[in-house]
């Protein structure tokens, strides 16, 4: 019998995405869109990092057509919507085991005051969306020199 080492981290990052499931279903029951939840709703992973020119928001979209996928700005929150669909090639009667996730999902981040909406740019490579928020010129660091006297 093989041993598996266990990962605590997998089984919390399970746990908080069951749980982030069932706020999204809560929610949606509560404003009166259970039509738009279905039993494979799903969230891609994100990751958001900075420079001092912008922040890049990357998400995994493997699998997901361009065409399904929504993004909009919507005041200083940025929406990403889309659907991965089933296979068409396999009967759900065929399958043995489906981990990869499929049906809608939506994400949304509030964005800083500093990021210079008009220039929000998105491109997709290998599965990866890519999202670049430039930030304002005045928002920018810059460095102070400093005078000896």
């Amino acid at each position: 019998m093989p041993v598996a080492k266990w990962d605590p981290l997998r089984d919390l990052w399970t746990l908080q995405d069951r749980v982030n499931r069932l706020f999204q279903e809560g929610m949606a029951r509560r404003s009166g869109q259970e039509e738009d939840l279905q039993a494979g709703q799903w969230a891609p992973a994100v990751d958001i990092f900075e420079s001092a020119e912008t922040i890049v928001l990357r998400a995994d979209l493997p699998g997901v057509e361009q065409d399904d996928i929504e993004l909009r700005l919507e005041d200083s929150t940025l929406i990403l919507r889309g659907q991965r669909k089933r296979p068409g090639d396999v009967r759900p009667e065929d399958l043995h085991r489906a981990e990869r996730p499929h049906g809608t999902f939506v994400r949304s981040f509030s964005l800083p005051s500093n990021v210079d909406q008009s220039g929000i740019r998105a491109s997709q490579k290998n599965g990866v969306l890519e999202v670049v928020l430039p930030k304002k010129q005045e928002s920018r660091a810059k460095a102070i020199r400093i005078e000896v006297k």
